[in-house]
């Protein structure tokens, strides 16, 4: 899949997104859509941040415990019929995945929606040995006919309007159909139906894990992850080694702040929990049950007081609803899977290189995500700390270097500091309007285009602060 940004750099990235009024206009209404009901649901619960305290206490708990609980949940998932599978890497999981297919001689699979399966681009990997994939959430079945990937955590689509996805039905399918969101979600209904007839593997992901009871527990809006697990012969499922938690009385907690912070829902429309395969007095549920639970760099994280409450998180996609820098770019923007301040952060943890370095540098640190998070995960302290490790490691431009160096001479030294404001004062005349600098001139640009630059005063505080002393003597 691709995005419909190519540029390898966030800022550039970030500029074709700018551009795109549609783009803008579609991820503002739809964010500002979620996070107003976000607060009315959460206003009308009640005690939401004692709500939000006790998420942080259970997930705080159980990643710091999580090799004991995941030691239980293995076991009682294969005390169950399912086998277990643990995988060190995207590569690994997605072998495992082939294996099974291939065992299967599988030539179809539906999925319902998974972040995993997107960070791991396992759509791909069967696609190269013959298997076809098909999306069987709405969102993701419109992308997926668009070759793009989610722009949102929750909102795959968020960027397509109703005439794109018509466009995207029509060429798939050869009918003609209207714009009515009635009739395109029958038509997706009537295809959809057909493909968990003659699918032979399900895939899911996990939204948590049951380490008590060995359960795999589903939340979705459309039903199709009951259909995926249910009707084809195997599920497999894949889990982020992070998505356990220790009993069902924890799954009651999350049952209420997963739904309210992702969609402003007062519950979720479905609930699925899964445990083990069919049984032989049992008339629904796959004969054959696969997990595959991932690590991919998250280990890595664990013991790290800087980064281990990055595993907290339980992919609600809050934080993205009220980012200002996502609600301007959107999610293709961030060039990962994890877009918004959680792919800030996540992306350049779980993946080694390059590629994401620059993402800590797309938030404006406002907090705005920790104050959405239901499990208080503060995205804005740990994008300081990747900004402070990529320039202790030599990740900084060198003008940049050189101009930090530049200010510390200047402001580390009095007399430095006053000359050079006094030259700064000189320099500035031509520039400076009615008390302002608006020229679009070098590294200013880029700040002068949509913010105030005010120009440098006739006289600093520390030049008036004698006078101000010798008026304040006289009065007393």
């Amino acid at each position: 899949m691709s995005t419909p940004h190519s540029s390898s750099n966030v800022h550039d990235r970030a500029q074709q997104a700018l551009a795109d009024d549609f783009l803008r206009k579609a991820v503002h209404f739809t964010t500002d859509r979620l996070r107003n009901k976000k607060q009315a649901v959460t206003g009308e619960f009640g005690n939401w941040e004692a709500w939000r305290e006790r998420g942080q206490q259970i997930r705080q708990h159980t990643i710091a415990h999580l090799d004991y609980y995941l030691d239980q949940f293995a076991r009682h998932l294969e005390a169950h019929g399912a086998h277990v599978h643990f995988a060190a890497t995207g590569e690994e999981a997605s072998y495992i995945v082939r294996e099974i297919a291939a065992a299967k001689s599988a030539k179809r699979a539906v999925k319902s929606k998974s972040m995993v399966t997107e960070e791991i681009h396992l759509n791909h990997h069967l696609e190269e040995m013959g298997v076809q994939v098909v999306e069987t959430d709405l969102g993701e079945y419109i992308i997926q006919l668009a070759g793009e990937t989610p722009s949102h955590i929750i909102i795959p689509a968020i960027h397509k309007n109703r005439e794109q996805i018509r466009d995207l039905f029509e060429a798939e399918s050869g009918e003609q159909l209207t714009t009515e969101t009635r009739d395109l979600a029958a038509f997706a209904r009537r295809r959809l139906r057909q493909e968990y007839l003659t699918a032979d593997i399900g895939i899911t992901g996990c939204n948590f894990g049951i380490a008590e009871t060995g359960s795999i527990a589903l939340f979705t809006n459309e039903g199709n992850a009951d259909l995926v697990m249910n009707m084809p012969k195997t599920h497999i499922v894949l889990m982020g080694m992070e998505r356990v938690l220790p009993t069902m009385s924890d799954l009651e907690v999350f049952a209420h702040l997963l739904p309210k912070s992702a969609t402003g829902q007062n519950v979720i429309t479905y609930m699925s929990i899964v445990t083990g395969p069919r049984r032989d007095n049992e008339a629904d549920g796959a004969e054959e049950m696969h997990v595959i639970i991932l690590d991919n760099g998250r280990s890595r994280q664990l013991g790290d007081p800087d980064f281990q409450a990055i595993l907290h998180c339980i992919r609600c996609g809050a934080c993205l609803n009220v980012c200002p820098v996502y609600r301007q770019i959107g999610g293709h923007a961030y060039g990962s899977v994890y877009p918004g301040p959680i792919g800030a952060v996540l992306s350049p943890l779980l993946n080694d290189g390059e590629t994401y370095q620059d993402l800590p540098y797309a938030s404006s640190l406002c907090g705005a995500c920790y104050e959405a998070c239901p499990v208080k995960i503060p995205l804005h302290d740990m994008l300081v700390r990747e900004r402070q490790r990529l320039v202790a490691t030599g990740h900084v431009k060198p003008a940049e270097k050189a101009a930090f160096r530049a200010f510390r001479q200047v402001f580390g030294n009095a007399g430095r500091y006053q000359t050079t404001i006094r030259i700064a004062r000189r320099l500035q005349f031509p520039l400076a309007h009615d008390g302002y600098i608006r020229a679009k001139i070098g590294p200013v640009a880029g700040w002068t285009t949509s913010r105030d630059f005010p120009a440098l005063p006739k006289r600093t505080f520390r030049e008036l602060w004698p006078e101000l002393v010798r008026k304040g003597n006289g009065r007393g």
